[in-house]
């Protein structure tokens, strides 16, 4: 009987702990970003927690890196992306739903303890144990996996057969009712170099998948050090910088004719 007591006062202790440790927080965010409340979209900022079953919707412009309060595993939403966190309640295992767009996954494990994450798409469902990889959604029929690191299992929800298993540098295009026998493994990083040329076009992430460095935007300055780097001939501030090509001074005027005429 003590042993059940203790079990259960253990038990509500830890309620509010996991109940906590279910959402996710936003560590970086540029651009439009948003979740979904209800039926109104609700603008989320560096520092914001999202909960399970949310919906994270970015605009042409939105970047977001969130971190799974859970295990501290992080997660990369690019403009025009619709994705749900933890869209079953009770299964842990079930981490995003990417209903369009693209996101990148960096799971995060113990050496040797694997962590199994599924991600799912309107085609596939992709199992991790702990790897970097993105996952692509042009639109409901295609899904493109590609593995950064470690290994992932791909199968594909809408056709019979075997799934495919991803290592380092693989991707492949998961087509709605084309099983994965028919589609090929590409091994030589045709479609990883198109997904990272596409993410830079919009930022630069950090390599450390657990940090929350800058993210830097074509067009806008990264402030700091960087920004006060410049030539010594520079004009002073304040003062207007001259235009490119800016036409030569007028010369000046001619001398008055002899003799006073």
């Amino acid at each position: 009987m003590r042993t059940l007591v203790l079990a259960a006062a253990l038990a509500v202790s830890l309620a509010p702990l996991v109940a906590q440790d279910s959402g996710a927080k936003v560590l970086v965010q540029s651009g439009q970003v948003s979740v979904m409340n209800g039926q109104y979209l609700q603008v989320l900022n560096a520092g914001d927690k999202i909960r399970m079953q949310q919906m994270i919707v970015t605009g042409p412009d939105g970047f977001a890196r969130f971190q799974v309060l859970s295990d501290g595993s992080t997660f990369e939403v690019f403009p025009n992306s619709k994705v749900v966190f933890r869209d079953t309640p009770g299964n842990w295992q079930k981490l995003i739903n990417v209903w369009m767009g693209h996101i990148k996954v960096f799971i995060q494990h113990a050496p040797g303890v694997p962590n199994p994450n599924d991600v799912t798409s309107p085609t596939a469902v992709i199992s991790v144990r702990g790897t970097v990889f993105d996952v692509d959604v042009p639109n409901d029929d295609t899904t493109v996996v590609s593995v950064d690191e470690g290994e992932v299992g791909v199968r594909n929800w809408t056709a019979p057969g075997n799934s495919a298993v991803l290592h380092a540098g693989d991707s492949i295009t998961v087509l709605r009712n084309v099983p994965l026998a028919v589609a090929r493994i590409d091994k030589g990083g045709l479609i990883q170099r198109i997904l990272r040329a596409a993410r830079d076009v919009y930022v630069q992430v950090p390599r450390n998948p657990g940090g929350g460095g800058p993210v830097n935007i074509p067009g806008g300055g990264n402030g700091g050090a960087q920004g006060d780097k410049g030539d010594k001939g520079n004009p002073a501030p304040g003062a207007p910088p001259a235009g490119p090509g800016a036409p030569p001074s007028a010369p000046g005027a001619p001398p008055a004719p002899p003799g006073g005429g």
